[in-house]
């Protein structure tokens, strides 16, 4: 599923260099739980936003089911981002006008060209799986922070994406809703085959994982 080589990534700020990513390199096979460790400035939001197509590295190769990256346009990438990949963020990003049914339709509706009665269809059926099957027609405002949470997994499902990133998707949660979610996730991938990748401060939630790869300072520790 994910094939990262050498992967390097360094920013510029005026005439210094400031690395991010120092040669890592690993794999990810398909419908793997993978949960990305790491202080604060190891890499791991450099990293995410390479693996979710959001940046690109400075040198290094990036296979996404079989495709590298390198050398896409914005709209390839912007394509591979809506068709391949869903993203749930600590954040919920949702628009409070919209239904809870909107918000998770927004993917969609951006792709174009379906009929709006498969788009309901759809939207209606993962609302379901993630819980929310009586709550479709409220908004964000009337919603719980686990619930909106889930209308968010909603929204990243809809598409039905290969690959699943998130980043601290338990963060603005209380304990026993953040658990909810992860064992919603991990529900997800058990019965879909989802590719699963979690970046986390927290050993509990990394402990459910089948595998962690730990950044420090840019690098894979032990590898």
């Amino acid at each position: 599923m994910i094939e990262v080589r050498d992967l390097t990534k360094i920013y510029r700020l005026g005439s210094v260099e400031v690395p991010a990513l120092q040669g890592v390199s690993f794999r990810i096979e398909r419908g793997e739980v993978v949960a990305i460790m790491g202080a604060s400035g190891s890499g791991k939001s450099t990293l995410m936003n390479v693996l979710g197509c959001l940046d690109l590295p400075t040198r290094g190769e990036y296979l996404l089911d079989g495709r590298s990256i390198a050398g896409m346009s914005e709209d390839e990438l912007a394509t591979i981002r809506n068709q391949k990949i869903g993203f749930v963020f600590q954040q919920f990003n949702l628009l409070p006008r919209m239904t809870v049914r909107r918000n998770a339709e927004l993917p969609l509706m951006y792709n174009g060209g379906k009929p709006e009665q498969e788009i309901h269809q759809r939207s209606e059926d993962i609302l379901k799986a993630v819980g929310l099957g009586d709550r479709m027609n409220h908004r964000p405002t009337e919603l719980s922070g686990g619930q909106q949470q889930r209308v968010a997994i909603a929204r990243a499902l809809i598409n039905d994406p290969v690959l699943l990133l998130a980043d601290e998707p338990t963060g603005n949660l209380d304990s026993h809703t953040g658990s909810e979610i992860i064992h919603l996730l991990l529900g997800l991938n058990k019965e879909q085959g989802l590719t699963l990748l979690i970046v986390t401060h927290d050993p509990e939630i990394a402990s459910h994982a089948q595998r962690v790869i730990r950044l420090r300072d840019g690098l894979i520790e032990g590898g």
